[in-house]
């Protein structure tokens, strides 16, 4: 009845998040989250059968950042900053890529496993020499495991190596903002090791954009101004449940005249 590529719902989870089967071994499906970084393995017998409906909120986001920052183009130029995206997810990844390209910013895009973002990361940096850093893939909490403990999150660990190891690239966190973690992961340590911004402070799902959605939105941000964090937050699928951060300025430098 199921085979791999197609997309379900789980009826023990009142079908509330859309996946595509990955994988099946015996009486187990193995699946992928369509519009949140989430792998989840199901009983065939819990999955009903879907229709992949188009993410129209991709879209939807892009109008919601440009109404956001309302940038006036009759009198001045602009200057965005320049993005680096590493992404432990090939598919969320060129999905991201796109959301840039629609925002008209220059965005870089590195697929790379989870476990060599450490090793990786300086080399990306010096490469790329990104205004804007994001670090996300896939991550997961165990249920009712303590929630301090890092070894209780599936890639938290990762995220973080890699976070430090960027902040021995460049300190200065005014100069090169981090967005780090995916579903589900360690916001606290995330924060402490160095990013600017982070998932998930309440250890949810994350949309696939919402690292994206930050990332976009701070390079189209005055380096002069602070970022209304609170207004930022809620352009994510989930707010503050989701994502949190520091207050951060933007990085986009304006010019006069056109």
């Amino acid at each position: 009845m199921f085979k791999i590529g197609d997309f379900v719902t789980r009826s023990s989870y009142d079908n509330d998040i859309l996946f595509e089967i990955v994988n099946i071994v015996d009486d187990i499906a193995y699946l992928k989250g369509i519009d949140v970084r989430l792998y989840a393995d199901s009983c065939l017998d819990d999955l009903v059968i879907a229709s992949k409906v188009k993410d129209s909120d991709d879209r939807n986001d892009v109008f919601k950042i440009k109404d956001m920052l309302n940038l006036d183009r009759n009198e001045y130029f602009y200057l965005p900053g320049r993005i680096l995206h590493i992404d432990g997810d090939k598919n969320y990844l060129e999905r991201c890529i796109d959301f840039y390209k629609e925002m008209h910013l220059e965005a870089y895009g590195i697929n790379l496993k989870e476990e060599n973002f450490e090793k990786e990361i300086i080399s990306c940096l010096k490469e790329y020499n990104p205004d804007i850093l994001v670090i996300t893939g896939h991550d997961s909490f165990k249920k009712n495991k303590d929630k301090n403990n890092i070894l209780n999150y599936q890639n938290s660990s990762n995220f973080v190596k890699a976070v430090i190891k960027a902040r021995e690239y460049e300190r200065n966190q005014d100069k090169l903002i981090i967005i780090a973690g995916a579903c589900q992961s360690f916001y606290e340590d995330l924060i402490k090791a160095g990013a600017n911004f982070a998932s998930s402070p309440k250890r949810i799902n994350i949309h696939a954009l919402d690292p994206a959605i930050i990332a976009s939105t701070i390079a189209l941000s005055s380096n002069n101004k602070e970022i209304d964090l609170i207004s930022l937050l809620s352009k994510t699928h989930y707010g503050s449940d989701g994502m949190g951060g520091i207050i951060t300025n933007g990085v986009m430098y304006v010019g006069y005249p056109r």
